[in-house]
């Protein structure tokens, strides 16, 4: 440990006198080492895609990293899981709480920020840790799709796809170069599972993956046939590219 990093990752109100906080910076570590998880926006909707590492013996039939918030919104975590599922549970009960009290869906702009307040509060107080986790927040609004990002620090940036997890700088890179604005659902879904096998060294990727579709549909979760139906078609694209 450096000198100068001594006692000051012992505090979550502390900063070091290079003004870092140091317990911030170790959750969005946790994240980097997290599975890979995508979000990408298309013209009337939004997938999102995550890898999940499973045991041998392990039931997967329901998804570990994707979350339904609302009809219109879904989300995508990288990192500690379980601090996903304590934040998908707040952001359930906004949107619920926002339909009784103004009877309108809840904006996913809005689900972001509130999230995002409270990631805050958690670097700022006391007898509390960050969370340790990243989450993709993706759905349809009245005037389109929108894909937001929420990290430990707070932070909350909208996007047109974007990665996160273990290897999401290459995916980002390859997100890049392959991404375009008039994508159709089923090309999204491709380049989606193309995205999650840049950042994977596995050899079942495409059994491990999890993909969920948000469109004027709803959300919903697509099954192991269809994602194998879009990964023929991203190896037909994509099989060229970094």
């Amino acid at each position: 440990m450096l000198p100068a990093q001594q006692g000051y990752d012992r505090a979550i109100t502390v900063f070091s006198p290079d003004g870092r906080l140091y317990q911030v910076e170790y959750a969005i570590e946790t994240v980097r080492r997290g599975s890979v998880a995508v979000g990408i926006k298309f013209k009337d909707g939004v997938v999102i895609a995550g890898e999940e590492r499973t045991r041998k013996l392990q039931i997967t039939e329901s998804a570990q990293k994707l979350f339904k918030i609302d009809d219109h919104i879904g989300v995508a975590a990288a990192g500690y899981i379980p601090d996903a599922r304590s934040q998908v549970d707040n952001a359930r009960f906004f949107s619920q709480s926002n339909q009784l009290i103004y009877d309108e869906v809840v904006d996913i702009a809005t689900v972001a920020k509130h999230l995002a307040d409270q990631c805050q509060q958690f670097t700022q107080y006391a007898g509390v840790r960050p969370f340790g986790v990243a989450l993709i927040l993706g759905g349809l609004n009245k005037d389109g799709p929108h894909v937001y990002l929420t990290d430990p620090s707070g932070t909350y940036i909208e996007y047109d796809a974007i990665a996160i997890g273990a290897g999401s700088d290459r995916v980002t890179s390859f997100l890049e170069k392959s991404y375009k604005p008039d994508l159709v659902r089923d090309d999204a879904a491709a380049l989606a599972v193309a995205s999650v096998k840049v950042a994977s060294d596995s050899k079942n990727v495409v059994e491990q993956m999890r993909i969920a579709i948000i469109d004027k549909g709803g959300y919903r979760e697509i099954d192991t046939e269809e994602i194998a139906k879009y990964a023929e078609q991203a190896d037909a694209t994509y099989s060229n590219s970094d």
